[in-house]
């Protein structure tokens, strides 16, 4: 049997080359992979696989993406405004903003992680009893990207179920996944766990530091400006997910600064179960 040829020979033509570089620096600067009798250009097979991984990139992670399922993001009235506050609750800070929303009758969204709802039960309890909206953050703030489909389904019934437990009624209707990041797999278990949907946000003010809290106040004036067809759902943080009494004075100071102020203005805080936010689902984007 006549021996196969090498696989260190590479063709280029018709014209064989013994241990020619046929790989991606040879030539004129074309790709080529070695072959057994031409030369394959790889770009076909690579760009699409490129394009493909930064579509699912951007539909697990941008805000506004809805390649795995429906989000909320936005108010369907500019006139409206949705405070919503990520890893509480917290001892810490939590109250203090429960105080401050009864000093100007505005209502928020607390989207709780269940270990802290467990260990922080008459805080969760008391949140509710002031007319603020409890919803879900998962048990452990885990990224969601990572997890199996038992994985997510564990985070979003442990989470649920420490937030009935803490206040003897139904558990949260909403969810939001933390870093945002969402799978493929959450929106089934959205639905299999008989949720109302995932809620992103238009406005996030990267307040989840300790921070001087006029930065804050600084890039909360970007939120709620007149002349939009829609409001914004902004995206704040009471705790921090790695332990209870985390560090957010700025966030309460910074709203110490702004609720008077949109107050005066005429906007009206809505929480996610409010039709002004549930219907935008249905409304369109601009």
């Amino acid at each position: 049997m006549d021996a196969l040829p090498s696989p260190e020979i590479g063709f280029i033509g018709e014209r064989p080359t013994a241990r020619e570089n046929t790989g991606w620096n040879a030539g004129q600067g074309r790709a080529k992979i070695n072959c057994i009798g031409g030369v394959l250009n790889p770009w076909p097979f690579i760009l699409p696989a490129t394009a493909a991984a930064g579509i699912a990139t951007w539909g697990a992670v941008g805000p506004s993406a809805e390649l795995f399922g429906p989000t909320v993001r936005h108010t369907a009235s500019a006139k409206t405004l949705a405070l919503t506050f990520d890893d509480g609750p917290n001892p810490a800070v939590t109250p203090r903003l429960l105080d401050l929303f009864d000093r100007y009758s505005a209502r928020a969204t607390f989207f709780l992680i269940g270990k802290f709802a467990r260990a922080c039960p008459d805080l969760v309890r008391e949140i509710s009893a002031r007319g603020h909206l409890l919803g879900n953050h998962t048990d452990t703030h885990a990224n969601l990207i990572f997890q199996s489909r038992s994985g997510i389904r564990e985070e979003l019934a442990r989470c649920q179920e420490a937030v009935a437990a803490a206040t003897h009624s139904d558990p949260p209707r909403w969810m939001r996944p933390p870093y945002g990041y969402r799978s493929p797999l959450l929106d089934g278990e959205i639905r299999r766990a008989d949720m109302q949907g995932i809620v992103m946000w238009s406005r996030i003010c990267w307040d989840w530091k300790p921070q001087p809290p006029e930065r804050l106040i600084a890039r909360l004036a970007r939120a709620a400006r007149p002349g939009r067809p829609h409001g914004d759902i902004v995206v704040l943080h009471d705790g921090d997910h790695r332990a209870l009494g985390g560090d957010r004075h700025h966030v309460v100071a910074a709203l110490e600064h702004w609720l008077p102020r949109w107050r005066d203005a005429g906007l009206e805080f809505v929480t996610i179960d409010s039709p002004a936010v549930s219907d935008s689902a249905r409304a369109p984007l601009i």
